[in-house]
């Protein structure tokens, strides 16, 4: 499988992290793959929508939009395809989209259903990866156009939550009670601030289990602030569904939070 990272054009940037594109020429491939989460929303056009099925063998729409995962979920793929996706800013549903962020958690919708769009003809019908970028950025242009952008309070908390800042000291740097940042998370990014935290925390052991830059686990527990190694294998097999030796072992990462399974 071939992947690509694309950077979206500056004025996209506060909204989409990146594009990316995988490709399998394979007609005889079968690939198991999990989603991770990883505290952000995304959108997938498959310009074969018969490849990718989820764990009821339900095929996914050939454009969707999906929110924020809370934890693993597998898809399995048969065959060749060539799949365009847009990862998203944590807020983007909010402030791209205009929905209630918490209306997508651990959901998808076709993005027909949510906006009046010929973007699946317009992807279709051009030829090169450059000219289905254009398309998307074009689209997300539109779509930003007079857009308010994300709530300040939301945005300094995602930032000291990235950092690794616990939620007590962020609600006191905010003077906001915890019933308001979670109804303010619920809105922008779909979860509540606790569990983004959380994913954060596990992203940022996971970032460090990748690069092998350690001597042992516990070092891990350690540098992220669990309890004990046993907090995070246990927090590790909450988000990825496995340890942190089989993950190792068997999961071919070649785009982040979604590897392809070996077993």
């Amino acid at each position: 499988m071939d992947i690509k990272i694309i950077q979206p054009v500056p004025p996209l940037r506060k909204h989409i992290r990146f594009f990316f594109i995988m490709e399998n020429t394979s007609t005889a491939f079968i690939g198991k793959f999990k989603i991770i989460p990883e505290g952000v929303p995304g959108m997938i056009f498959q310009e074969n929508p018969t490849v990718f099925y989820d764990k009821d063998k339900q095929t996914l729409p050939q454009s969707f939009l999906f929110g924020q995962a809370t934890q693993y979920s597998q898809l399995t793929a048969t065959g060749s395809f060539r799949n365009i996706g847009v990862s998203f800013q944590p807020a983007a549903l909010r402030t791209v989209f205009r929905i209630e962020a918490i209306e997508l958690t651990q959901r998808h919708i076709d993005i027909n259903d949510l906006v009046k769009t010929t973007i699946n003809d317009q992807l279709l019908n051009t030829q090169t990866l450059e000219q289905k970028i254009a398309v998307l950025e074009h689209f997300f242009l539109q779509q930003t156009t007079d857009c308010k952008g994300e709530n300040d309070k939301v945005k300094f908390a995602l930032n000291q939550f990235q950092k690794g800042q616990e939620l007590k000291q962020v609600q006191a740097d905010l003077r906001i009670s915890e019933r308001s940042l979670e109804r303010l998370f619920k809105s922008y990014i779909g979860i509540s601030p606790k569990l983004y935290s959380r994913i954060c925390r596990f992203q940022s052991a996971l970032k460090t289990l990748r690069t092998a830059n350690f001597n042992a686990l516990t070092e891990i527990a350690y540098l992220e602030n669990y309890f004990d190694q046993s907090h995070f294998i246990r927090d590790f097999k909450y988000f990825t569904g496995t340890t942190p030796k089989s993950f190792l072992l068997n999961a071919n990462e070649q785009l982040p939070n979604f590897p392809e399974l070996k077993f």
